[in-house]
């Protein structure tokens, strides 16, 4: 047995089958064992420290979650900001499953083969979960589907438009995927005009195929360029603490910029199990704030910055 070896991460290895008696049609994620000199796991500083959602109003919300059989990526995702969220009247409905085709480091949505087929009634399970919620300004987020030509995009346009019917002047955010660079999925959201449309970089170019290793830097730029162009209000969020270096944050901030994006959110990362990418850095708050009054400077409208800001995170105040 090679001791020494140097362990895989998230995008350094090819995900492989299951073996037959796990869960049909899902795929084996590499384990992590980061030596302790890479990971600042454990380490966690007081900024980051959060309270568990408590209380009646969070317990209804979440049994109306359940009931709808519906999933939220404050749940699956693991947010820090969630009971926060959900009390205030904005919710992340998370949709065409939970199952993701690709195998992201930093994620911790289930990674494999989703069901065959759209679930045409998920739509309408999300609006009657929202009125209930007293949901004012919703978000709609999902996994990728990258086994389909659409990439689910009949989904997210259904799901606005029974948002809408059920509760009148509701806004809606969605958190798209890049659907390959397939432009006729994309052009399906943009025609059913979201209020804004979020698709998130994660992290600077370099990291790309470490963090994103199914993913496109510059495709996914394309996705904000393309909806900014058909009068589109959009947002993007990257996370800090992996690699990164500040020089490199700024110069996506300038591409940001060049494509008139309106609103960034920045946030630390947060490893969600030891089967992910660890944490490099504990970015001091300080350094948050330092962000944005430099985005903004450069042009960007609004930049949400923080150690705990996820990308929904005060979605409503957006619009």
């Amino acid at each position: 047995m090679e001791a020494s070896r140097k362990p895989h991460r998230p995008g350094e290895i090819t995900l492989k089958s299951a073996a037959p008696q796990t869960d049909a049609g899902m795929l084996e994620l590499p384990v992590i064992e980061a030596p302790v000199a890479d990971n600042v796991r454990g380490k966690r500083p007081d900024w980051l420290r959060v309270k568990l959602p408590y209380g009646e109003t969070y317990k209804k919300l979440v049994d109306t979650i359940d009931t709808h059989g519906l999933h939220t990526v404050c749940q699956s995702a693991r947010c820090p900001n969630m009971g926060e969220c959900w009390t205030s009247g904005t919710a992340t409905f998370m949709i065409l499953g939970n199952v993701c085709t690709r195998s992201c480091g930093f994620c911790a949505v289930m990674t494999g083969r989703p069901d065959e087929g759209l679930d045409w009634d998920e739509p309408n399970r999300v609006a009657h979960a929202a009125k209930t919620m007293g949901v004012k300004h919703a978000v709609v987020t999902s996994v990728n589907r990258d086994e389909r030509k659409d990439g689910g995009a009949p989904i997210f346009a259904k799901t606005m438009e029974r948002l809408r019917e059920e509760i009148p002047g509701v806004t809606i955010e969605v958190l798209i995927p890049d659907f390959r660079g397939l432009w006729d999925a994309l052009q399906i959201v943009i025609d059913a005009r979201p209020e804004v449309m979020n698709h998130n970089m994660e992290t600077v170019p370099r990291l790309y195929k470490r963090v994103r290793p199914q993913a496109i830097y510059q495709r996914s730029l394309d996705v904000l360029d393309i909806s900014k162009k058909q009068g589109l209000r959009t947002k993007s969020g990257i996370m800090v603490g992996l690699g990164e270096t500040d020089d490199e944050v700024l110069k996506l901030m300038d591409d940001f910029v060049e494509i008139g994006l309106n609103v960034m959110t920045i946030g630390q990362y947060l490893q969600p199990t030891r089967m992910h990418l660890p944490v490099e850095e504990f970015v001091h708050p300080d350094k948050f704030e330092w962000f944005k009054k430099v985005g903004e400077s450069k042009g960007i409208e609004h930049v949400e910055s923080g150690p705990l800001v996820r990308s929904s995170y005060h979605a409503e105040r957006h619009v």
